[in-house]
């Protein structure tokens, strides 16, 4: 290889390094790309909840039923002229753990009482 062709490569290379690994390079301009491409997503899912809050915002100000709705399920109220049921959601009664007495002899759970056994049918 001869001088001036080393010298000219040489050249290239350094005229190419602020290219690819400067302050302006490519590298950074692809990882400034990628961040500005994860941050526009994130302003996306943000301005999208801030659309609900807004569209919540302006119901709660001009309806009534909106009120209303909240307060019957987040606290509980009921009208004036209502008559509230509440159920009790049905279970499974689990078994009765066993006791042990002071001999270490396992004592079984009593069984349930003729009054109990009405009161669950």
């Amino acid at each position: 290889m001869r001088p001036s062709t080393a010298i000219l490569l040489g050249l290239a290379v350094v005229i190419q390094y602020p290219l690819w690994l400067g302050k302006g390079g490519w590298l950074k301009v692809w990882e400034s790309d990628r961040q500005l491409s994860q941050q526009r997503e994130t302003n996306r899912q943000l301005e999208l909840r801030n659309a609900g809050l807004e569209a919540e915002t302006r119901n709660l100000k001009s309806g009534l039923e909106a009120v209303e709705e909240r307060a019957r399920y987040e606290l509980g109220m009921i009208k004036a002229d209502e008559v509230f049921y509440q159920l009790p959601k049905r279970s499974v009664p689990a078994a009765a753990p066993a006791t042990a007495n002071a001999q270490g002899v396992e004592i079984p759970a009593p069984a349930a009482t003729p009054k109990e056994t009405k009161e669950s049918q």
